[in-house]
């Protein structure tokens, strides 16, 4: 696969391999200590669902949707497991700073 990139100053090919696009899906996943948070992968789920059924019902009939309680509550979720994912790495940087000024 090769992937255009379109700015300024860069003209070229970057080759993508299988190795570049794992590290890409794991570094999705891992949070600033490296290792693989259950928050991120439980809210990229929860994304990932909540767009494929809203594109699956873009297409199908009402009476096929999926009550919207359902909908309301996989969005909150996916919304709330990244938006603590976020606060968690600020959090964690800000009480790094504080250890380092005590010693």
């Amino acid at each position: 696969m090769v992937i255009f990139i379109d700015e300024p100053g860069f003209s070229g090919k970057v080759p993508i391999n299988n190795t570049m696009k794992e590290n890409v899906i794991l570094s999705l996943l891992k949070d600033e200590k490296g290792m693989i948070s259950s928050k991120r992968f439980v809210g990229i789920i929860c994304a990932l669902t909540l767009c494929i059924t809203c594109y699956h019902n873009s297409f199908s009939d009402s009476t096929i949707a999926p009550a919207e309680y359902l909908v309301d509550a996989v969005a909150l979720l996916a919304f709330g497991c990244l938006g603590l994912s976020s606060i968690d790495k600020f959090t964690n940087s800000r009480n790094k700073g504080d250890t380092q000024e005590k010693e």
